[in-house]
């Protein structure tokens, strides 16, 4: 059925220009460090920009959307190793919003995948939502019926059956599964999530490897029925249909005021399908990467293919981050950044590499990915400087760990469980490195003394960051509504006091307070602090309407709207959101920014400003915490 290998490049531009074609705006990838969500440190799937818009708000380029979005999870990094594992993917989407549904977004997906790129429709298998009773939501009857008819109109008969989970395949096509498998919100299942969080039943689709790669039968799973959500290998999963049509309320579950469809496929996955590889390394985009290593190394990729998988993954993750912005460092994003440097170091270490090699494959990265990401070639200098920086530090840290580690050795006659978690958090030094070091003295480390203290360890970096991160706009509260439009005078106040140099660089908005980092070089003196505290409670105290307009870029620039002008606007023609603070009538803003929003309808809501604290983050990079309080 595959006439000819794609590129993952040629696919992702058939996917988007195949859904233009079927009346949607093509949007760019949104950052990987997501915009006005507190909650989560990165972008890790292709609808977490799109929530405002499921959740009935208009979107700029209309109700039909499709994209290829940039996704990071930094759980699955100790994952990556095996064929299909990676922290950084691409995520193709198409979104309804409140326009189709099920009956046109089932033979749409199943068309692309057949006919504009070739895939065998015999290796297709689909699996649907069962239902659930005790919530009130059905099992998905329809889109079974629809796949029924798709199969069809290419010859094939799809059964459909239920509990293959336990049963095995029993020659169906499409399948049946709980809320487990079958259902999609950015919180799993139904039970877990939040009040006003959208969700709905999806409809996943697999490609079948073939049962004569033996993989069910060389996995840990031979003796379990093999099925499609199976581990064993044989089956993967490349896209899912969520059909978005409910929202968590007190009472369980109520329909959304829209039917939204919100389609994601993993551009790597797809491509390795399109390659019949079980292997997603084996896909072009990682070809030059895999080259550099095998020169560097001296080693093929098949002699140690996992550690050549941690270094592709670590590395293109890592170029795609700083690209972003997020440059190594011991807190939030760039903890992640400066994890996945080191985690590739030391699989190099492992390959044989001695000398610094990070940049050298990241070139490769900025070669494979730069003209579709041209921040990537625009940053490139800045890229490989971090990326070398990041890797000699390391280097340096891995001299001390090993010094560490004769003294504690020869203080101790041993290195134990715990003296290896030390080694780990206190000077980033790996536990395989300990362990290849413990080996060559004749001793063996305690691996679950040290996850226990790994464990508790990562149990308080959990609590502090749901602390951190608690509340949100994503809650949409009332204190969180006002202390993001507290954020715009804010800025605007800082402008004011210090000058037009000074911009957004971040913002961390809960209940309780508001964080906004800025662009200053020195600390503010406590008579700008007074004076940008004045300049908001004055505008407060003014009582200024607060209103939005959708507006062209052009049109948005001159009226003098402050925000991120990316060219990818220019490039779409597209129109953005421009929140204005003071009298629509005559004209006269106090306040005019670029914002998704939301925001309260008038200053006079929001109390007494103040601010609690003013710091350096960074270079060149200021933070304010401040807080609103009732007014006397």
């Amino acid at each position: 059925m595959i006439t000819s290998v794609m590129t993952t490049h040629e696919i992702r531009q058939k996917y988007l220009a195949f859904f233009e074609k079927q009346g949607h705006r093509i949007i760019p990838s949104a950052s990987i460090v997501p915009e006005n969500d507190p909650t989560t440190l990165f972008t890790g799937s292709g609808m977490q920009p799109m929530v405002p818009y499921l959740l009935g708000e208009a979107h700029p380029m209309g109700n039909r959307i499709t994209d290829s979005q940039k996704c990071f999870r930094s759980q699955d990094i100790e994952e990556v190793g095996d064929n299909r594992h990676t922290t950084f993917f691409e995520m193709l989407g198409n979104w309804s919003l409140g326009d189709y549904f099920k009956q046109e977004q089932i033979p749409w997906i199943f068309e692309f995948l057949t006919k504009e790129i070739g895939l065998n429709p015999e290796q297709l298998f689909v699996t649907v939502f069962r239902g659930n009773d005790d919530l009130g939501i059905p099992r998905d009857t329809e889109s079974v019926e629809l796949w029924k008819t798709t199969f069809k109109s290419v010859g094939i008969d799809a059964v459909d059956v239920d509990f293959a989970e336990s049963s095995g395949m029993q020659n169906g096509r499409i399948f049946y599964y709980n809320e487990s498998k079958n259902w999609w919100s950015r919180s799993g299942k139904p039970q877990q999530m939040p009040l006003g969080e959208p969700g709905g039943p999806d409809s996943e689709l697999f490609w079948d490897f073939g049962a004569d790669l033996q993989l069910h039968e060389q996995s840990l799973y031979k003796e379990e029925p093999c099925h499609v959500n199976c581990d064993c290998g044989r089956f993967m999963e490349i896209g899912n249909s969520v059909f978005m049509q409910y929202k968590k309320v007190e009472s369980g579950f109520e329909q959304l005021p829209q039917l939204n469809v919100d389609f994601g496929g993993g551009l790597e996955r797809i491509a390795a399908a399109q390659r019949n590889t079980p292997d997603m390394f084996k896909i072009d985009v990682f070809e030059t990467m895999i080259q550099k290593l095998e020169v560097l190394t001296g080693k093929t990729y098949e002699q140690d293919s996992w550690s050549f998988r941690v270094i592709l993954d670590h590395i293109r993750a890592s170029v795609f981050l700083i690209g972003d912005g997020v440059i190594p460092s011991n807190k939030d994003q760039g903890y992640f950044t400066r994890r996945l440097i080191r985690r590739a170091v030391r699989f190099g270490k492992k390959l044989g590499i001695e000398q610094t090699f990070v940049s050298s494959v990241a070139k490769a990265v900025v070669e494979t990915y730069g003209q579709h990401y041209p921040n990537l070639s625009g940053n490139q200098e800045l890229i490989l400087k971090e990326l070398l920086t990041e890797e000699e530090k390391f280097l340096k840290t891995l001299t001390k760990g090993e010094k560490e580690f004769e003294k504690l050795f020869v203080e101790k006659q041993g290195i134990s469980g715990e003296d290896a978690f030390v080694l780990y958090s206190t000077y980033g030094f790996p536990l395989e490195l300990t362990e290849e070091m413990a080996k060559e003295q004749g001793q063996v480390i305690d691996r679950v003394i040290f996850q226990e203290e790994f464990k508790k360890h990562k149990d308080l970096s959990r609590s502090g960051s749901a602390e951190k991160f608690a509340g949100g706009l994503s809650d949409h509260s009332t204190k969180t509504v006002q202390l993001h439009t507290a954020t715009h005078m804010l800025l605007q106040a800082l402008r004011t006091v210090l000058g037009d140099h000074v911009f957004q660089k971040g913002s961390n908005i809960t209940p309780e307070r508001l964080r906004f980092d800025f662009s200053h070089q020195d600390k503010l003196t406590d008579d700008q602090i007074k004076q940008v505290e004045n300049i908001v409670n004055a505008n407060i105290e003014n009582k200024l309407p607060v209103h939005f307009e959708i507006l062209e870029l052009d049109e948005a620039r001159n009226r003098g709207a402050v925000g991120v002008f990316d060219d990818k606007y220019a490039q779409l023609g597209g129109k953005i959101k421009v929140y204005f603070i003071g009298d629509q009538a005559t004209g006269d803003y106090y306040s005019r920014e670029v914002c998704g929003g939301p925001h309260v309808d008038n200053t006079g809501e929001l109390g007494h400003f103040e601010i609690q604290k003013e710091e350096s983050v960074g270079s060149g990079v200021r933070r304010i915490k401040a807080v609103l309080s009732a007014t006397s």
